[in-house]
């Protein structure tokens, strides 16, 4: 220590204490508490193919109610929307005298005690009654004597949900609930009998329909029946009784004049029956100005 006191004292130095950094705190640290048994470090990931970790609020139900009760309406419904857009609807026809305004509660809960059946924790309530939904927000007071009781009885069966909204929405789209309320109210129930609900569908294509390019192609024209009538008395093959009965009748106003094919009008003017081929040939020979056989004094029909 001497002799490196010696050498050093030529240059002025100047001690000063260190300040601790992070670094040398970590290693201090670390090296006052070090572990007597080596444990080598795991680098072994679980689903490190995974990007992102996060969670995800699931779509609650919905419930859309509606009530009527007028001179002609007498009736509720209610609509019940799963997270996957299913649909279940419910509806009652009310044999009771009421206003509108209690049919709306009536219809609400209704629809609330669907909920709970089902086990139904978070809803969403729609009506397009403002009255009911602001006064079940608690945002306007409820006066009505009638409609005290019902708010309590909805109140009470609010205490079975987690999380439960009441909005408005307009009547034009509440038409699924408005249209049960109709059915209700249109429908003589027994009160022995049960409905089920019912299962609404739509179709994009018809059950049946047939492709006119694909069928066989006729070659006949229009009047080929009764052509083969007036002139053989002879019906199509594999026609009903009625299909010659019709035949019969529509064949009394045409005549036929060798081997043309008249119709006769009420004022016993004679059409002559013309094909697609022959009518277009002749709406064109109108237009370019061209006399032919259709400028003899008879009208064309098609």
């Amino acid at each position: 220590m001497a002799r490196w006191q010696i050498l050093l004292s030529e240059f002025d130095i100047v001690y000063v204490s260190q300040k601790a950094i992070k670094r040398s705190a970590i290693a201090e640290f670390l090296a006052s508490r070090a572990l007597e048994d080596y444990e080598p470090l795991n680098f072994n990931f679980p689903n490190e193919e995974l990007m992102c970790v996060a969670t995800t609020e699931d779509c609650p139900w919905k419930l859309s109610f509606d009530g009527a009760s007028n001179a002609v309406r007498n009736g509720i419904g209610a609509v019940l929307v799963s997270p996957n857009g299913d649909y279940y609807p419910f509806t009652c026809k009310l044999d009771f005298d009421c206003t509108n305004n209690m049919a709306e509660y009536e219809a609400c809960i209704m629809g609330l005690r669907a909920a709970i059946e089902r086990g139904i924790k978070t809803l969403e309530v729609y009506g397009d009654s403002a009255l009911v939904i602001y006064q079940l927000r608690g945002e306007w007071e409820t006066r009505d004597p009638k409609l005290i009781n019902y708010r309590k009885v909805v109140l009470g069966l609010l205490e079975e949900f987690d999380d439960i909204t009441f909005n408005y929405i307009p009547r034009d789209e509440n038409q699924m609930a408005d249209a049960l309320v109709t059915l209700a109210s249109m429908i003589r129930v027994n009160k022995e009998e049960e409905m089920r609900p019912i299962q609404m569908s739509i179709f994009e294509a018809p059950t049946s329909y047939c492709n006119i390019e694909e069928e066989e192609k006729d070659d006949n024209p229009w009047y080929q029946d009764i052509l083969r009538y007036v002139r053989d008395r002879k019906y199509p093959e594999q026609a009903t009784e009625n299909d010659k009965q019709t035949l019969r009748r529509l064949a009394c106003d045409y005549v036929l004049d060798g081997d043309i094919l008249y119709k006769r009008r009420k004022d016993q003017v004679l059409l002559r029956c013309v094909d697609a081929v022959e009518a277009k040939l002749i709406l064109e020979e109108v237009h370019e100005g061209v006399c032919g056989t259709h400028a003899n004094g008879f009208t064309i029909a098609r």
